[in-house]
């Protein structure tokens, strides 16, 4: 495997607008380009083709380092800072939400190198900014001083099984589940709100309710609030990567893969509703509260009742197939 390689990249400005209503942010910040976690199934994957590349192993092995981001950030804070006549907390409060993390993980292995991220989160902590952070990294734990006097909404760590032989198949350049799960209960133990992102569930591999369950109860134990399920989601660009591992590693189940996700980036309504009911009966197993889908009788453009902490899991008014949306936002 190529080690990765890091390229400066210019921004002309650190927040991006999410325009998107179902989201209970409004902002995101992303302080990399691509990722060097290099997760099979990523759906950001297609946004390196925007920087000339393929959506493939140049996702994971050409890693764009915004070095100038946060002096940025603190330009466009202070900006509005102005417009409310140096009132701070009216900016902050009128800003809303910014998500750390949508199109990369903050916490790559670049992040120790560069600590661009954490150069972000002081800045959003002194404009008194609120704002979330979802990784796979423990990284996020050297970081502990910055989250706990910030107005955190929450850490979201991602962790989308506990098997390791198919943690190995599709993200072998991420951190076992086994380091993920201690770094929630260190996230918890220290007083700051964590989650994990059950995301995305892999159709035949991962969607049993006794692995969701038994995932549930881990990241339960280890003090997460909640849990969150999201469905695979194959963007045209990511396809012909995500099959590629899948042929190496599960040749079997490649075509009822195909069967599934053929002409659609999601999978059918059927599938969808079977996945909300293993997730509901896995969270009862593991002690969560239940969860709100779209009721099969409303049809299937009918909005799933989203909780305020749990952005990922609803259905797009318009869409074909329910969808359990991974983030698809600015970078």
């Amino acid at each position: 495997m190529e080690a990765p390689k890091f390229i400066p990249m210019g921004v002309k400005r650190a927040l991006n607008r999410v325009r998107a209503g179902s989201m209970p942010f409004g902002w995101s910040l992303n302080p990399y380009r691509g990722c060097g976690h290099g997760c099979a199934f990523c759906y950001a994957r297609g946004t390196h083709e925007y920087l000339g590349y393929g959506a493939d192993d140049a996702f994971r092995s050409r890693i764009h380092v915004k070095e100038d981001v946060p002096r940025i950030l603190e330009a466009e804070l202070e900006a509005r800072v102005a417009r409310f006549g140096g009132d701070v907390e009216q900016m902050a409060a009128l800003l809303g939400t910014v998500a750390v993390g949508t199109a990369t993980d903050p916490y790559q292995s670049a992040e120790a190198r560069f600590r661009v991220t954490r150069r972000c989160l002081e800045v959003l902590s002194r404009y008194r900014v609120r704002f979330s952070v979802t990784t796979r990294s423990p990284l996020i734990l050297r970081d502990l001083d910055v989250l706990q006097r910030a107005r955190l909404e929450g850490v979201h760590v991602s962790l989308h099984t506990l098997d390791a032989e198919v943690w190995r198949a599709f993200e072998p350049a991420t951190p076992p589940p086994s380091v993920r799960l201690r770094a929630v209960e260190r996230l918890a133990k220290a007083g700051v709100p964590v989650s994990v992102f059950i995301a995305p569930v892999l159709p035949y591999l991962t969607d049993q309710i006794d692995h969701l369950a038994k995932l549930m109860q881990q990241a339960r134990d280890c003090g997460a609030y909640d849990v969150m399920v999201s469905s695979l989601r194959l963007a045209p660009e990511v396809k012909p990567w995500f099959f590629s591992v899948l042929k190496q590693a599960y040749p079997a189940w490649v075509p009822r893969y195909e069967r599934m996700y053929a002409g659609r980036a999601y999978p059918p309504r059927a599938y969808a509703e079977r996945l909300y009911a293993a997730e509901a009966q896995a969270r009862r197993l593991a002690g969560f509260a239940p969860r709100a889908h779209a009721d099969a009788k409303q049809g299937p453009h009918a909005p799933h009742a989203a909780s305020a902490r749990s952005p990922l899991c609803h259905a797009e008014k318009g869409a074909e197939a329910a969808k359990c949306v991974q983030l698809r936002l600015p970078l």
